[in-house]
């Protein structure tokens, strides 16, 4: 299966960019190349609908750019790569989290895996704790005194200026992913951190992670992975 460009059915409604299975597909920008073909809908609003692909903001930047002189404006993001939806927040786009469509509720029996990612909309306050048995996605900010911990990566668009602790059960691979990272302090399984006093390059976000036994801050756009 392809992309698919789908046109909005009138002027109210953005354009639908859809992306196909990222296995066995070509990159991302080719597979938009060929979705636009000769068939340019109008000018307009796009939403991207990017399914599991992992897009990193300069994969991102290259497809709003190709869009521009179609006089198609990328607006909004789709997906359900929690680094893509974090690349989108810092390069100003909408972003919607995409679940896989469940038949019920998820019966977990004893020692399976935990769920891959808990997404959290709204700005943890003072007081606050908010706590994932795998990964987090907060669409919000971490305020001083609020705290978020997870058994693998902590991802927040928007300001992390409380306490966020990644890998609580000992991964020494988690990730603490942010738009501002300025924390009060930062914990990767056993180690600890404050974080810096400056402020980020404007557009990028920022990642804590280990280096040799201790927590390294580096921006985090140019070379989002997995």
């Amino acid at each position: 299966m392809a992309a698919a460009l789908i046109p909005a059915i009138d002027g109210q409604q953005p354009h639908l960019l859809r992306l196909p299975d990222p296995e066995g597909a070509a990159t991302a920008l080719e597979e938009v190349r060929y979705a636009l073909g000769d068939r340019i809908p109008p000018a307009g609003a796009v939403v991207l609908d990017a399914g599991a692909w992992q897009l990193r903001l300069p994969d991102l930047r290259d497809l709003r750019e190709m869009l521009a002189p179609l006089q198609l404006e990328l607006v909004r993001l789709r997906g359900r790569h929690p680094e893509t939806l974090v690349a989108a927040a810092a390069l100003g786009l909408e972003i919607e989290p995409a679940c896989e469509p469940r038949p019920g509720p998820p019966i977990m029996a004893a020692g399976s895996a935990p769920p891959d990612l808990l997404v959290h909309r709204g700005t943890l306050r003072s007081g606050d704790h908010l706590q994932a048995e795998g990964s987090v996605l907060l669409l919000g900010d971490v305020n001083p005194g609020a705290r978020i911990s997870a058994a693998g990566n902590v991802l927040v668009w928007g300001r992390l200026r409380g306490v966020a602790h990644a890998g609580v059960t000992g991964n020494l691979e988690a990730r603490i992913v942010a738009l501002q990272l300025r924390p009060l302090q930062l914990r990767i399984a056993d180690a600890v951190a404050r974080g810096p006093v400056d402020l980020p390059p404007p557009g990028l976000a920022e990642e804590a992670r280990l280096v040799e036994g201790e927590i390294r801050i580096d921006p985090a756009a140019p070379e989002f992975s997995g």
